[in-house]
């Protein structure tokens, strides 16, 4: 049996899968304490947080390892993780992806960023920054994201053994799904050969910040305001849906566009800016000026309603690449 490099005060080493509903995450950390109770010679558990069962929704997998003389009691989520892995970089926005972290731990961001840049957006005061570009990756491959960035797990987790993870990958695919046995491999691979990491010190002086609990909510018993009021009420402004993309989204060339509305009637989230002008006679008429991708959560049915072909289905990049993002204008009343 393979030693784990560190444990906590209870003798588990413990990894926290932070996803959205749609990547895979679940499955990634059951094959990942598979793979470290079968092939490893552990003993392991996984199990999952999420709320609403849909695609684009925060998930969370917890996993834990320990050595066969420990009996695994704690079911409980995972608090102070030796290794995070982020699906989707996007999640800092709207989740404390990091909470919990030592200042030793490896935090795996899914991202063609610099760790040097991801460290800044996550707020990370200290510990290692491993990168991935596991969708980058999974669409070259075809194939998903969990495989990639399991791949990259495993290149952190030294303890485990990759090659038995190869193994499990084929016995859970081979029988159902037989042409995706050599994509999810070769999608493994390149995870595991291509992630890129980089160690940072904690400032002189600096503490890492305590966990905080992700189901608890803000408003209790005693802090609640007068009368049970909601002060922060659900509403479409507020939300960012850009965590619910999967790497493509619409992009939009206004010279072929003919203003048909064809992608504004197909699109569930509204994203569509219009602006009315006059068209060459003089007449009233509205005008599409571009996407708000604040609310895009990247579905394309627009793309497959587009009949000039003036939005595309392309990779998202930072600053949106070539697309042409206008922001919503929202007119108050006096």
């Amino acid at each position: 049996m393979a030693i784990l490099p560190k444990t906590n005060e209870l003798g588990f080493f413990e990894i926290r899968l932070e996803s959205i509903g749609g990547l895979g995450a679940n499955l990634a950390g059951k094959m990942l304490a598979e793979a470290g109770v079968v092939g490893s010679g552990f003993n392991g558990v996984s199990f999952s947080s999420y709320g609403s069962e849909k695609k684009g929704s925060p998930v969370k997998a917890h996993i834990r390892f320990c050595g066969l003389d420990v009996n695994i009691r704690d079911t409980t989520p995972v608090e102070r993780p030796h290794i995070v892995g982020i699906f989707h970089e996007n999640l800092s926005k709207t989740v404390n992806v990091i909470s919990g972290i030592y200042e030793d731990s490896m935090v795996l961001v899914n991202s063609a960023k610099s760790p040097e840049v991801l460290k800044d957006k996550l707020n990370m005061l200290g510990g290692t920054l491993a990168v991935v570009d596991a969708t980058g990756i999974a669409l070259d491959e075809n194939n998903r994201v969990n495989m990639a960035m399991l791949g990259a797990l495993f290149r952190l987790c030294d303890f485990l053994d990759a090659e038995h993870m190869k193994g499990i990958i084929r016995k859970s695919l081979e029988k159902k799904y037989p042409q995706a046995v050599e994509p999810a491999l070769r999608t493994f691979d390149r995870g595991y050969n291509e992630v890129r990491s980089q160690s940072f010190g904690l400032p002189d002086g600096a503490a890492m910040p305590l966990p905080t609990r992700w189901d608890i909510p803000a408003l209790g018993w005693v802090t609640q305001p007068m009368g049970g009021m909601i002060t922060n009420p659900g509403n479409s402004i507020l939300k960012d849906l850009s965590i619910s993309r999967q790497g493509m989204m619409p992009h939009f060339d206004d010279e072929k566009c003919i203003h048909c509305a064809a992608c504004d009637t197909a699109c569930p989230d509204f994203c569509f800016v219009w602006e009315e002008q006059p068209d060459k006679k003089g007449r009233p008429q509205m005008f599409l000026q571009g996407i708000d991708y604040q609310y895009c959560k990247g579905c394309l049915k627009c793309v497959v309603a587009c009949p000039t072909e003036a939005l595309v289905s392309e990779r998202e990049t930072d600053g949106y690449g070539d697309a042409k993002r206008v922001p919503h204008r929202f007119i108050l009343a006096d």
